[in-house]
């Protein structure tokens, strides 16, 4: 089991940045994939970003690439999600996820194990 906690969440106005943390413990960081997914209000969770176990590979979801960029360091046992140019669509409750025997960059929540308490992102216009 991994224990998952997200930070950095908060308000912010349109065009504006946040970035967020999510911290690991309970096993060897380095050795799983790593994804933030979002959850719109009243709609279904959907994939962000996910990275690899070493860092060399991400992938996005269609509606942020260009404008988010996730990022991990082994050493603090930490993925981050540098969040740009943010809009109101991109109001959500942000979750980090660990996928401890895959790559990390699927999208598809059903691979990941474990799953952090989610931290809220509101941007206003």
């Amino acid at each position: 089991q991994v224990q998952l906690v997200e930070s950095g969440g908060g308000s912010v106005q349109a065009g504006g940045s946040l970035r967020l943390s999510c911290v690991a413990s309970g096993r060897i960081f380095a050795n799983y994939g790593m994804a933030w997914f979002r959850q719109p209000p009243g709609k279904e969770r959907e994939f962000v970003a996910g990275i690899n176990r070493n860092g060399d590979s991400s992938t996005y979801g269609d509606s942020v690439k260009g404008r988010f960029t996730i990022s991990r360091d082994n050493a603090k046992n930490t993925v981050y999600l540098q969040m740009n140019s943010l809009n109101p669509e991109d109001t959500a409750v942000y979750t980090c996820a660990a996928d401890l025997y895959g790559s990390g960059i699927s999208p598809l929540a059903r691979k990941y194990e474990n799953w952090g308490q989610g931290t809220q992102v509101t941007v206003s216009s």
